[in-house]
Formats: structure tokens, C-alpha cells, sequence
């Protein structure tokens, strides 16, 4: 019985698996190998070259402008989605907890669920098309009107060089900080409400409530939260490639590793040159989820 529930699951995982290493793995080995010859992308014939495209990668300051804008982006964005989502979620579920009261969130937290979640129905081109235009550097641009009807004088935004990186990181903001907010709303809700009331009584203020009970509890959830919000910083080509001028203007200062690949695959003809940089961007994505999930680990806590 035992070996034939066994063939069972076999014969249902076969095809699953199959096209799981065609379409997923095969890619990634040839990514590999594309990355030690100097591959065009279109013509059948290359050279292998060993590793001279990643020697090539060290000395390209374009590569390493865009890592450096990679690292910006993976430092600012998770620690600011999370921090600000935790926020908002304890607001939403127990920000209302007073004396006398019980816990409570605040009024209208449907509301504020809804408002936060609208960008996750939009898609990111549609989300760069809409803050390419509000941050429009011209006098008529939205913001810029906005800036200068309250009496401050309007900005280059996307088309100034020092601010155009912390433009982009505004948008991936924005456009996170409602589904995470939703998520920890949900882990939130899950915590007993007898653990809140008994750190009210205890007088725990909202801040030790939240440093002191809230993370704790949470802690597997913005694990996991800090990992993908991580990948996500490092994948921005869509956004980058929409919204920026160029793309990756100006003067490069919103270059990317995914808009390199992008356009040293398909724009410039260097297809085994855009692999090492993929290989590289993978096993950057590793180290980063195995360093930030090895930082963030600690003994759980059950409730």
C-alpha cells in the first residue's frame, strides 16, 4: 500500500518538476555558462572566455555605480517599509488602547486598509507613469505646482542627479508599505487580545506595548517580510526603466544591476557580459537573504 500511495505522488509530481527545470533551472544554467564567452544574444556563434567578463565587471564604473545604487536601495527600503507598516498596523489594531477602554484600534481602520492597499492593485509601470508625471521638474509638474502654491520653490525631482535615487526609493515605498501593512495587520490580529490588555494594566504605554509585546510576537513575520523586501530592492528594473529618464538618468545616478543587464543583453549586443552580471545579481541575492535571515534569527516565541 505504502509503495504504491508513493508511485501516486510520484506520477503527480513528474510533470510539475519537469517543467520546473525546464522553465526555471535550465535558464540558470545556461545564465552560467553564457557568462564565461562572449555570447552577442543573437548570432549562433561565441568563444569561450573564461572568466574575463567578470574581471571586466570590477572595472566597469557604470557596474559599480549601479551596485552602489542597488545598496541604497537595500538599506533604505526594507528598514523604512517595515518600520513604517509596523507603525500603521499597531495604529489600525491597537493604537486606540487606553484605561478604562479595553484595546482598540483606531476609528475607521477599514478605511485606512483600503486607502494603504490601493497601489498593490496598480502595476508598476502604471505606478512609474504616475510619479514620472507628479514629479515632473517643470514649474507645471504636480508637485513642483503644489510646492510653489504653499510658497516653496519647485525642485528638479526625477531630472536632479541627487535626488533622482531617493525619488525612486519614495516610490518603492509607497508603492510597499500597503500590502505589509496588511500582512502584519493580519499577524497582529491573530496575538490575543489578553496579551495587550494585560501590559494596559500593567502600564505599558503604546510604545513599550509595541517595542515590548508587538515585535517580539511578530518577529517570524518581518523576518520573512525584511528577506523579500530585500529581493525586491534589487529588482527595480521596471520601475527604473519607466520612470527615470534615459532610463537610469540622469547622469546615471538611478542606474540599476537589473537595467545594466537589460540593456547590455538586448541594447548593446553583449549578452555573455549581461549573464556575469546576472550571476553576479544571483548570488548577491543570496549572500544578502543569508545574511539578513542569519542577523534577524531568534528564539521564538508562542502565544
Amino acid at each position: 500500500m505504502r509503495h504504491g500511495q508513493y508511485r501516486f505522488i510520484v506520477g503527480f509530481l513528474v510533470l510539475p518538476l519537469a517543467l520546473y527545470a525546464i522553465f526555471v533551472i535550465s535558464p540558470f544554467v545556461q545564465a552560467f555558462y553564457y557568462s564565461l564567452t562572449n555570447w552577442t544574444g543573437v548570432s549562433p556563434q561565441f568563444d569561450f572566455i573564461g572568466l574575463q567578463n567578470f574581471q571586466t565587471l570590477t572595472q566597469d564604473s557604470l557596474f559599480l555605480r549601479a551596485v552602489r545604487n542597488n545598496l541604497v536601495l537595500l538599506v533604505g527600503m526594507p528598514l523604512t517599509v517595515i518600520l513604517l507598516a509596523l507603525f500603521y498596523a499597531f495604529l489600525l489594531n491597537v493604537g486606540g488602547a487606553g484605561s478604562g477602554v479595553g484595546v482598540r484600534g483606531v476609528r475607521g481602520s477599514g478605511f485606512y486598509k483600503l486607502a494603504f492597499f490601493i497601489p498593490q492593485v496598480l502595476s508598476v509601470p502604471v505606478i512609474a507613469v504616475i510619479w514620472a508625471v507628479m514629479l515632473d521638474p517643470t514649474p507645471t509638474g504636480l508637485v513642483n505646482s503644489a510646492a510653489r502654491r504653499v510658497g516653496f520653490g519647485g525642485s528638479g525631482w526625477l531630472a536632479d542627479p541627487n535626488l533622482a535615487l531617493y525619488c525612486v526609493l519614495w516610490v518603492l515605498v509607497w508603492g510597499s508599505v500597503g500590502f505589509y501593512l496588511v500582512l502584519f495587520n493580519a499577524a497582529m490580529s491573530s496575538i490575543p487580545r489578553d496579551i495587550y490588555e494585560a501590559a494596559v494594566i500593567d502600564g505599558a504605554g503604546r510604545v513599550a506595548t509595541f517595542f515590548r509585546v508587538t515585535v517580539p510576537l511578530l518577529w517570524d513575520t518581518i523576518q520573512t517580510s525584511w528577506v523579500y523586501l530585500a529581493i525586491l530592492a534589487l529588482d527595480v528594473y521596471a520601475l527604473v526603466a519607466v520612470m527615470t529618464p534615459g532610463p537610469g538618468g540622469p547622469a546615471n545616478a538611478t542606474q540599476v544591476i537589473s537595467l545594466q543587464i537589460a540593456q547590455n543583453g538586448f541594447q548593446f549586443g553583449r549578452a555573455g557580459y549581461a549573464s556575469a552580471m546576472g550571476v553576479v545579481l544571483f548570488f548577491f541575492t543570496l549572500i544578502i537573504a543569508a545574511i539578513m535571515l542569519r542577523a534577524t534569527r531568534r528564539q521564538r516565541i508562542e502565544y
